[in-house]
């Protein structure tokens, strides 16, 4: 890890010094709404979707503000929301509304990247008036379910004041679920189970939202809240061949989200305050139940989670070349679980299954900016968080963790059409409440899957370097390299009974292990290969990952890690016909989850769709979709053994393949 990083920070160093010799140059790229008008966007998403050499990213659910936000800022600020995501947020957006969009490599004055090195800050217009939507849409599927729903959108602007207002109410498909075969061989290749599988599963959105921004106290007050229950089921039912019968599973989850956010913003000068408040609360009842000739199965689980969070950002301009910057953030996060488990009758016992959890966090950070020249920006800072978790019910504990994060970026621009940037940091991830309780996978699998309130978040020290080159005026291509060094890396970990026997699986601190990723984005306009208005964006992410199996002692990959992940987005504008259409594809994916008696893989085939927008009218828009094409596989395969993967023999091995099918989706959006 020392050797890694002296290499990384030698790399930072030899990029300042040859950045002194260069060319100024501005790390800020602005596309206008003019830029966009060929192709006729109707909301902020599909703008952004266009930029060139830019990569989506709507965030990471964590607790706590820093780091949730997406790669998106709206007029320079982050939304202060969580269950209402970005891509959300970006869709409410008229693209009338958008003044310009500024993709910013490096940091720029007055921008807090939040710890990013390349984000899209998106300018409204301050222009008054009335703007609304009505989109009306339909999901047909292969099994003949038909699946509508309806979401409606209004902003209103006068005097520097700004109310918005979204509802959504309609069900979506889960594509992770269909119809499929399903068999069940010993390691001689003998057939245990043999069946036809009938699944399906989907759920209801009923969301209403809405935000009030106003001029106060000099500054600037924006408002927003979310009430969004979603609730889901989803059914299994498996025809069995061999043995005859039938195994059957029904799954619910009432699932309801509601948030508050607030956030005051005023300039003194040089120096900019920034107050925000944000307030959660989630609440999730789940049941599952599954039935056989000789099994009963039933499990439910009812969770209960809230957070406050309190943040305050002050940035002062020192000079034109410095610039220091500071934040101070404290939480309070809140778990509530409830945890019941019965089989032929008889309740039983799961670790962690009763518990309340509290985490009292507190954060601070402060950073210098230093930019000698408009070719070359540097960032040094450090972040420091303290937190305190306890635990009553079944799992009693209460522990005090604390840690340090420095953090240094180095930007370099040698010419308009090249961009270096380089990162070392340590990062500390958060710990996840949802492996705090027993998951509801025990109903169908039979394998113990316990909560761990008893966990230290995972650390790494991550060393990455970029390189981006622009061409052909709108092209872009960005290759990044990221190591990682991890320490306490959470996984599926052995839990053991008093008499030292392994009876289960939690998640658990596994030890050390590293991490390596390559990242290839490219963006690239069709012209100079004789398709017309067409563009052309694919990124590709391949990942190498190492750690020891706490059941095996021997080196395995990281849990859940894809390998590879890719997707290709063609797209091809159609003025003569007021249309534009595209073709989307997305990789084929496997994941692997290691527990203490089975391997689950999951395998997913290519997916691909073709669409078609068309604009009869401006105010009226027509989107057709034709889905998985290829009516995609998604494999799940488990590998079972009598008890611990290290000591026993294998029983057999279970694989379902199901399809989803392919879908037609249309939606009329008629615009106010």
């Amino acid at each position: 890890m020392r050797k890694t990083i002296l290499l990384a920070l030698s790399a930072l160093a030899a990029s300042a010094q040859l950045a002194m010799a260069a060319e100024p140059e501005t790390g800020v790229i602005s596309y206008n709404a003019g830029y966009f008008a060929a192709v006729g966007p109707t909301t902020a998403l599909d703008m952004v979707m266009r930029l060139p050499g830019f990569t989506f990213d709507k965030g990471t659910v964590v607790r706590g503000l820093e780091g949730s936000g997406g790669n998106v800022l709206v007029d320079g600020a982050v939304p202060v929301a969580k269950n209402d995501t970005l891509d959300e947020i970006l869709r409410r957006i008229p693209a009338a509304s958008v003044a310009r969009i500024d993709v910013i490599r490096g940091g720029a004055p007055g921008i807090d990247m939040q710890g990013r090195t390349v984000v899209a800050n998106l300018v409204r217009k301050q222009t008054a008036g009335f703007q609304g939507a009505v989109s009306l849409s339909s999901h047909y599927l292969d099994d003949h379910r038909v699946l509508n729903s309806v979401r409606t959108e209004w902003q209103w602007r006068w005097n520097g004041k700004l109310v918005e207002l979204s509802t959504v109410l309609g069900k979506g498909p889960d594509d992770q679920l269909g119809d499929g075969q399903r068999i069940r061989v010993t390691p001689a290749g003998n057939v245990l189970i043999r069946s036809n599988v009938d699944a399906d599963a989907g759920g209801l959105r009923k969301w209403l939202i809405g935000a009030y921004e106003t001029p106060a106290f000099g500054g600037r007050l924006r408002l927003n809240g979310a009430f969004m229950p979603n609730p889901y089921s989803a059914e299994i039912m498996d025809r069995l061949e061999t043995p005859p019968g039938r195994e059957y599973e029904y799954d619910t989850m009432d699932k309801s989200q509601a948030e508050l956010g607030a956030r005051w913003s005023r300039s003194f000068g040089p120096t900019s305050l920034e107050l925000i408040a944000f307030q959660q609360w989630n609440d999730n009842d789940t049941k599952a139940r599954f039935t056989s000739a000789t099994i009963d199965r039933d499990f439910r689980l009812d969770k209960k989670v809230t957070e406050s969070v309190g943040r305050a950002n002050l940035r002062r301009k020192l000079s034109d070349q410095w610039t220091v910057e500071g934040f101070v953030e404290g939480a309070k996060n809140t778990l509530d679980s409830q945890t019941r488990f019965i089989q032929n009758g008889v309740n039983v016992r799961v670790p962690a299954a009763n518990v309340r959890v509290e985490e009292q966090r507190a954060q601070v950070a402060a950073a210098a900016i230093w930019r000698p020249n408009p070719t070359l920006s540097a960032e040094f800072g450090v972040r420091q968080e303290r937190s305190t978790v306890t635990s009553s019910g079944d799992v009693v504990l209460e522990k005090t963790l604390s840690f340090t994060k420095p953090r240094v970026t180095v930007t370099w621009s040698p010419d308009p059409k090249d961009q270096v940037r380089l990162r070392v940091e340590r990062e500390v991830s958060q710990l996840n409440f949802d492996d705090f309780v027993s998951s509801s996978q025990l109903v169908n699998t039979g394998s113990l899957l316990a909560g761990n309130p008893d966990l230290s978040p995972q650390q790494a020290w991550v060393a990455e370097a970029a390189v981006e080159r622009r061409f052909w005026k709108t092209g872009a291509a960005v290759l990044t390299l990221r190591h990682y060094e991890l320490k306490d890396v959470i996984d599926r970990a052995p839990v053991f009974n008093r008499a030292g026997v392994a009876v289960a699986d939690a998640p658990g601190n596994i030890g050390e292990g590293t991490k390596d990723e390559l990242v290839v984005s490219l963006s690239t306009p069709l012209e100079k290969l004789g398709i017309a208005r067409a563009q052309l964006k694919t990124q590709a992410t391949w990942r190498k990952s190492e750690v020891t199996d706490p059941a095996t002692g021997l080196g395995r990959e990281i849990s859940i890690l894809h390998p590879l992940d890719w997707e290709l987005h063609f797209t091809q504008d159609l003025p003569a016909w007021k249309s534009n259409w595209g073709i989307d594809l997305f990789s084929a994916y496997r994941e692997r989850a290691f527990r203490l008696t089975e391997i689950e893989t999951k395998k997913s085939e290519t997916m691909f769709g073709v669409f078609i927008e068309a604009k009869p009218r401006p105010d009226l828009i027509v989107r057709t979709e034709f889905q998985n094409l290829g009516a995609r596989d998604v494999n799940r395969i488990r590998e079972v053994w009598a008890g611990p993967r290290a000591t026993s023999a294998q029983l057999y091995t279970d694989s379902r393949n199901l399809q989803f099918g392919r879908a037609l989706f249309i939606r009329v959006r008629k615009i106010f």
